[in-house]
């Protein structure tokens, strides 16, 4: 009868597709609510040289350029490497020029599993849609003994909100101080035990950038020099004494890019009749006794060599000091 039929229509063949329309339909909203979570901090960006790490973006600039971020969910973030210039060694029988500035990020849920170094912040940077300009620090200028010469820091580098300062140049035994010059990321080095040395994180920023450079312990004379290591981002640089120059503080190494690399080391202090510093792990200079210093290792933030010389005052053919090592950018993400 009618009562039957209308009974069969709403609760049974139809009743049963609906109900199964409904599931679906529930089932789909929660797949794309899903994968809108995730693909909601995935992003596609431009610049620098691209390579990939598993379900991660690696962006290497080391040169200036643009983080061109083309799309971004909400929640989308990026760690970074950002190293400035190392600065260069100071003139006959010096300090070794400071590291640039080291400062890194590191959150595991952004950018994934890798080793990073012990300075890095777990703080990742959000992103948007737009350009990010890149600024690469370039090394401290070197050069040959010059009466009142300075040699010069490194530069900065810099990526959206985050600064590092170009390290410190070092000091010589006939140069005058200048805390602008000597202080940075790392300080520079510095002769003789009452010579003011580089101070390093300077600005101060948490972790901290760099470290400082050091002096000699020896008071020297005019046939004796020795000076001290410049700092690097994991240590200060090393006193020197009567028969040894110091050498540059260590640098330190992270995994961003894939692979251990170890970077921002010191520039190692010259020596006058004095055996000179080696240049810290991580691109540091080593400094020079009667031969030219070593530069810092471009895009590393290694600080330079200081320079060397005979045991005459003025030297007549002083060693020239080394320049720093040009910084670097990386910045990692997540893209599928």
């Amino acid at each position: 009868d009618m009562r039957d039929l209308k009974n069969k229509l709403t609760s049974g063949k139809n009743t049963k597709n609906i109900k199964s329309r409904r599931g679906k339909s529930f089932g789909y909203q929660v797949l794309g609510f899903g994968a809108g979570g995730s693909s909601g901090c995935f992003i596609c960006a431009t610049g620098g040289t691209v390579t990939e790490d598993g379900n991660f973006k690696i962006h290497t600039f080391t040169g200036p350029g643009t983080f061109c971020v083309a799309g971004a969910g909400a929640c989308a973030q990026v760690d970074y490497l950002v190293i400035a210039g190392g600065g260069a060694g100071g003139n006959w029988a010096s300090g070794g020029g400071g590291a640039g500035g080291f400062r890194e990020s590191h959150n595991s849920c952004i950018s994934g599993c890798y080793t990073a170094s012990p300075l890095a912040t777990p703080t990742s940077l959000p992103v948007t849609a737009q350009g990010y300009p890149i600024t690469i620090g370039a090394g401290g200028a070197g050069g040959p003994y010059q009466t009142g010469a300075c040699r010069t820091a490194g530069g900065p580098s810099t990526f959206s909100s985050i600064t590092s300062a170009g390290g410190g140049r070092g000091v010589g035994a006939f140069q005058p101080t200048s805390p602008s010059l000597q202080d940075g990321g790392s300080g520079g080095g510095a002769t003789q035990a009452n010579t003011r040395v580089g101070v390093g994180n300077t600005p101060p920023v948490s972790p901290p950038q760099g470290n400082n450079g050091n002096n000699s312990s020896h008071p020297g004379s005019n046939s004796q020099h020795s000076g001290g290591g410049g700092g690097g981002a994991q240590a200060a640089g090393t006193q020197g004494n009567g028969s040894q120059s110091g050498p540059g503080g260590a640098g330190t190494a992270t995994s961003i890019s894939a692979s251990a690399v170890t970077r921002a080391g010191g520039g190692g202090a010259g020596g006058n009749s004095i055996t000179a510093g080696a240049g810290g792990p991580g691109g540091g200079g080593a400094g020079s006794g009667n031969s030219a210093a070593t530069p810092g290792t471009a895009n590393t933030g290694g600080g330079g060599g200081g320079g060397g010389g005979t045991n005459q005052n003025p030297p007549p053919a002083p060693a020239p000091s080394g320049n720093g090592g040009s910084g670097i950018v990386i910045i990692r993400y997540q893209f599928q």
